[in-house]
């Protein structure tokens, strides 16, 4: 019995990207910037929100400031609201252990 192996050589890795590919890699920093713009404008509405209502979600009008203060306008703040909200509740989590 006699076996051959034949291959193939494959030129796969020069894909050219389809015209949606590339339409969606052009408008990506276009939709990134409208989710920057879109989180500024809820983290601004909440200012509205009473102390109770803040501390409720884990956060302080302090945060709330001090994330406008800490990105350029093109950065996204509710990335340091979420990392503010998410430190309250593990430092709660500890402070309830200790008791």
């Amino acid at each position: 019995m006699r076996m051959t192996d034949r291959t193939i050589e494959l030129d796969c890795g020069k894909l050219t990207p389809t015209f949606s590919q590339r339409l969606a890699a052009g408008l990506a920093p276009l939709a990134s910037l409208f989710r920057v713009f879109r989180n500024r404008m809820e983290i601004n509405a909440l200012h509205d929100l009473n102390d109770a209502q803040l501390r409720d979600i884990g956060l302080s009008r302090a945060d709330l400031t001090s994330a406008f203060l800490a990105s350029t306008f093109f950065e996204d703040p509710s990335e340091h609201l979420t990392r503010s909200a998410r430190n309250r509740w593990r430092l709660s989590l500890f402070r309830s252990h200790e008791q």
